[in-house]
């Protein structure tokens, strides 16, 4: 956001300079006035936003509560995550609450070095799979400078954002650091009231028949955000039918070189009736929710 006062004044020559210093204080106070009162509107909602960043063939979601707490999802690859956060927060908004690195693959990690060099974090969680990839250590050597310990995800965590907001940790439901980087990935599920977002990084569908064997109905959500951009390799009928979402989004790159969407995928979301949203087609992704229902606004 931005203030443009266009007008321009003139000062008879006869005024005197006292006069004139009076006049500019209240042009100044009136200018100060005006801008902060379109700050405090940006930032007084009584909704919570989920936004799917449009970053290519990457994921990059970003969630803020009513009360201002924000949390980001994945970081996507290069600079996409930066314009996309850009357009959703304030300009002089330079501090994030919460990062989370679902797992270290670059289509999901290799953004996040520059979300630490633009902006102040608080709290890094991952899901504890490393390797030796120059993103991850890249990414981890940030982490390290801003002075932060990483926490890792567990089954039954649950960071209270704001009241009756939680982002609460599914998977991984023991020590990953062995596994494979998919397989590793970070489930978790952001409840506000009575309507919940699923996020699920990369999982394949054996993970996601663990997850739905242990919790069952209680997965319920209303969106979707769907795995590894829509691969064959996860999106199981059982899962769905679980999760039993009104929407779902997809985040991959136009054209990609891996065919995601992939078609099976498409068609088992249009056998539950579930509303396909993809960044390639409809760009960044907007809900809001007020804790009894969601809608779309983006």
């Amino acid at each position: 956001m931005s203030i443009y006062l266009g007008m321009a004044y003139t000062i008879p020559m006869k005024v005197h300079g006292l006069a004139v210093a009076i006049v500019t204080i209240l042009l100044l106070a009136l200018g100060t006035v005006v801008l902060w009162t379109k700050v405090l509107a940006e930032m007084e909602s009584s909704t919570l936003t989920v936004a799917f960043l449009d970053v290519g063939q990457g994921d990059a979601t970003y969630i803020e509560t009513p009360s201002g707490v924000q949390v980001l999802i994945d970081g996507g690859n290069g600079s996409h995550v930066l314009r996309g956060l850009g357009q959703i927060m304030p300009w002089f908004d330079r501090s994030i609450d919460v990062v989370v690195a679902t797992h270290p693959d670059n289509d999901h990690i290799g953004g996040l070095p520059r979300v630490f060099a633009r902006y102040d974090i608080a709290t890094y969680i991952e899901s504890g799979v490393h390797d030796d990839d120059a993103d991850q250590q890249t990414l981890l050597q940030a982490v390290s400078d801003e002075g932060i310990t990483p926490i890792y995800a567990r089954e039954g965590m649950s960071l209270m954002l704001e009241e009756d907001i939680y982002l609460t940790f599914l998977f991984p439901h023991t020590d990953v650091s062995a596994f494979e980087a998919n397989t590793a990935s970070i489930v978790s599920r952001l409840t506000f009231g009575e309507t919940s977002f699923f996020f699920t990084g990369d999982s394949p569908r054996g993970i996601e028949t663990f997850v739905a064997q242990r919790y069952g109905d209680a997965l319920s959500s209303n969106v979707l955000k769907v795995g590894h951009h829509g691969s064959r390799t996860s999106t199981s009928d059982l899962f769905l039918g679980f999760l039993s979402p009104t929407h779902a989004v997809v985040s991959a790159g136009c054209d990609n070189t891996y065919g995601h969407p992939h078609r099976e995928v498409l068609e088992a979301l249009s056998r539950f009736d579930i509303q396909v949203l993809e960044t390639c087609e409809h760009g960044t992704v907007i809900f809001q929710s007020d804790g009894e229902f969601v809608k779309r606004i983006r």
